[in-house]
């Protein structure tokens, strides 16, 4: 196994700066060799066997993915799953309608047969982590072609995948790190029968919405409740009302002790992507395209959006997951923009490349090894500037179209239809019929006639007329003389995917032309030409990019060998650890490590779908009735705030006190540190957490659900 350099991520490091132990998301696997010195330094009570072993239960066994982007965790015997509320929503959401509105009242299982079912969501177990980096590369030569390289890897990754796959149901990936230097397999196990067990109102998972949303001081009870179960035998299993709750290796015990500042605090969870090894050409990408461009069209189609839900009650249950998944990342845009100009990143990032120039230029050797990486990044980013401007335009706008989304539907029926095969029409069919309620269930027609009127203009205006489908000479100016509400107004009157009615009748006869001149059809097929020409422009750029990616990871590691380099965030479990602290955001202002019930009640507004409170929490507030869970100073904990390195795939991961215990939930970050994606900095950067104490609170004082809350193991 190659040695991995010691100490600390160089990316972020400038001239003078100490890095600080916080920074960093670990792989398991190390934090024997690199971490558990500094780790024990802070308060850890724990071995690093403790953490992560191959042959004992421990607390990697707790921690699962839940869904396909956040994390949670087991607490109890009995497979109980603790996650965020924003991730358990879309689930709650489709459980909602108007007579049973759970995102408004919430859900609480008192029994286990009352539990909800979930048919698409899954968790998975990470079962092992293993360096196979040498085989990996044993068959790479120094003076192989990108596309050679390329390929000798993937031969070995496959043969190490089919090797790793026999006599198991194990899911098996080689997942890349460092920029390709470093390749690592991962073995996971994966349920899928998830049931929902258990979530607060709105006015309580998502206190604050948008306003709030990436904020500090923060008062969410960000969490919902769920359970995994099992075939009898403790296999995965897809769902029977014969499986069993999971017996799973290990849990989480639950703490109610004390917070204070200046506590060890760790995360274990499945870290999204990061960008910190990005050079300044990338990050001014970001800047003046890919930012920009979510935060405009986001932010129109969101308005559409948000008018239709406010007007109407059963618009807003079937928009509400859809919302809330397109404005978490708006206003994450937003305020990554906005600190990544603030805290002068680009000069920053210019720094270090005048360095690695500095350095490679001082020996020959180091410059014919490494002195093409950063031209490779920069003409690479710069030649696919206009590509990738359009292609983002298509994704987003096209994200506003729904209903030309459900084309994908008629062109597998149309592939069917042209087969001439009758059982293979009869199954396609009865397939179509069998899902097309809940293809309809969360579908406004209105609503996205709207939207799409509005993103096809916006894509029309502000992408140049060489990415432009044919459409829109063809049809829109042709027929409609440039109308483009006019063309919508037919395209929704005259297509069969308008209405789940006008599906199911169509589908009774369906017939091979009223497909191919349908005008969501033809729309579709228009748009996904340019997709695919804009895709193989951009695709001629992947490999240069690729190259200078993995050169200049390799450079920063031996340009600085007494820094250690933790690998950008892959959706692979880290381990991140900190302590509680407070923070200074600006001159004269200090935010305290914790907020209080008070507070939630202190941002009360009566009717206000952000702010609005139920009467019982305000009561049970007034009375002081916190039970076994308030702090020991008199006060009912909601939040609190550490130190530690997360990002988008953290949401829903365990915050865990120096003996392993649960002491929060990971929800979110903090706004004066929106830059911490592709650039760390530890004066400011705070993870924001639920206190676990909050959530009982929840669950068995204000909803009653004290069942739950004993299945736990409680220390206190």
């Amino acid at each position: 196994m190659r040695k991995i350099i010691s100490l600390l991520f160089v990316i972020l490091i400038s001239a003078g700066f100490k890095a600080r132990a916080d920074e960093g998301m670990w792989l398991l696997p190390l934090i024997e060799k690199l971490n558990i010195g500094t780790m024990t330094q802070l308060g850890l009570k724990l071995s690093a066997e403790d953490i992560y072993s191959l042959n004992k239960a421990c607390l990697k066994d707790a921690i699962i993915i839940f869904g396909g982007g956040c994390t949670g965790e087991i607490v109890s015997s009995q497979g109980l799953i603790l996650t965020n509320h924003h991730c358990g929503y879309g689930s709650i959401q489709s459980h909602s309608s108007v007579e049973h509105d759970y995102l408004k009242d919430g859900f609480w299982a008192m029994t286990k047969e009352e539990e909800l079912p979930n048919p698409n969501l899954s968790v998975t177990f990470l079962i092992r982590i293993e360096d196979v980096t040498d085989q990996i590369l044993a068959n790479v030569k120094p003076e192989m072609s990108e596309s050679d390289r390329t390929l000798a890897i993937n031969e070995a990754r496959s043969a190490i995948e089919r090797k790793a796959q026999e006599g198991n149901n194990y899911r098996i990936q080689v997942a890349t790190f460092y920029g390709g230097n470093y390749f690592y397999l991962l073995v996971y196990e994966r349920y899928n029968d998830v049931r929902l067990v258990g979530a607060p109102p709105s006015s309580i998972g998502k206190f604050g919405f948008d306003t709030d949303n990436w904020e500090w001081p923060r008062h969410t009870g960000d969490f919902s409740v769920f359970r995994v179960y099992s075939a009898p035998d403790g296999k995965p299993a897809p769902y029977s009302k014969d499986n069993v709750p999971l017996k799973p290796k290990y849990w989480l015990p639950v703490s109610i002790k004390e917070l204070n500042k200046g506590d060890y605090a760790m995360i274990l969870g499945y870290s999204g992507r990061t960008q910190r090894y990005y050079t300044s050409y990338e990050v001014n990408e970001i800047l003046n395209i890919t930012n920009p461009n979510r935060i405009k069209i986001r932010g129109i189609k969101q308005d559409i959006w948000m008018a239709d839900m406010v007007a109407d009650k059963k618009i807003n249950i079937q928009y509400a997951s859809k919302y809330s998944g397109s404005s978490n990342y708006w206003k994450y845009s937003i305020g990554q923009n906005n600190q990544l100009k603030n805290l002068n990143v680009i000069a920053k990032k210019q720094a270090i490349e005048n360095q690695f120039n500095n350095w490679i230029n001082a020996d020959p050797e180091r410059k014919t090894k490494y002195g093409e990486a950063l031209n490779l990044i920069k003409n690479s980013i710069e030649g696919r500037a206009e590509y990738q401007n359009a292609l983002q335009y298509f994704n987003e706008c096209l994200q506003g179209c729904e209903l030309v989304g459900y084309s994908q539907v008629a062109n597998g029926l149309l592939t069917a239809l042209k087969s001439g095969d009758t059982q293979k029409i009869a199954d396609f069919t009865k397939r179509i019929k069998d899902n097309i309620a809940d293809l309809y269930k969360d579908y406004s027609a209105p609503t996205d006639q709207k939207s799409t009127k509005a993103m096809l203009k916006l894509y029309r205006a502000d992408v140049p007329v060489k990415f432009h489908p044919d459409f829109y000479t063809n049809v829109v100016d042709k027929k409609f003389k440039g109308k483009i509400d006019k063309f919508v107004d037919d395209m929704f009157a005259k297509s069969v995917l308008t209405s789940e009615a006008k599906l199911l009748a169509f589908l009774e006869k369906p017939v091979i032309k009223t497909l191919e001149i349908d005008p969501v059809v033809l729309t579709s097929v228009s748009f996904n030409k340019i997709r695919d020409d804009l895709s193989k422009e951009i695709s001629k750029f992947d490999g240069d990019l690729a190259k200078g990616r993995r050169l200049w990871i390799a450079a920063l590691r031996e340009m600085t060998p007494e820094k250690t380099l933790y690998p950008d965030a892959n959706s692979t479990m880290r381990l991140t650890y900190g302590t509680i602290q407070d923070y200074d955001p600006k001159d004269a202002v200090t935010y305290k490590y914790y907020t209080t019930l008070q507070g939630v009640v202190d941002k009360y507004k009566p009717g206000d779908y952000e702010f609005d409170l139920s009467q019982r929490l305000i009561d049970l507030n007034n009375k002081k009735e916190f039970g076994r869970y308030a702090s020991s100073r008199g006060y009912m904990p909601v939040c609190f705030l550490t130190t530690n390195d997360i990002t988008g795939g953290n949401s829903g991961s365990p915050v865990m006190n120096a003996n392993g215990e649960l002491i929060g939930l990971a929800f979110d970050g903090n706004w004066e540190a929106m830059s911490g994606d592709v650039a760390y900095e530890p004066a400011l950067q705070r993870c924001i957490c639920v206190d676990i104490r909050y959530v009982l609170w929840i669950m068995d004082i204000y909803s009653g659900a004290k069942n739950l809350v004993d299945e736990m193991t409680i220390v206190q």
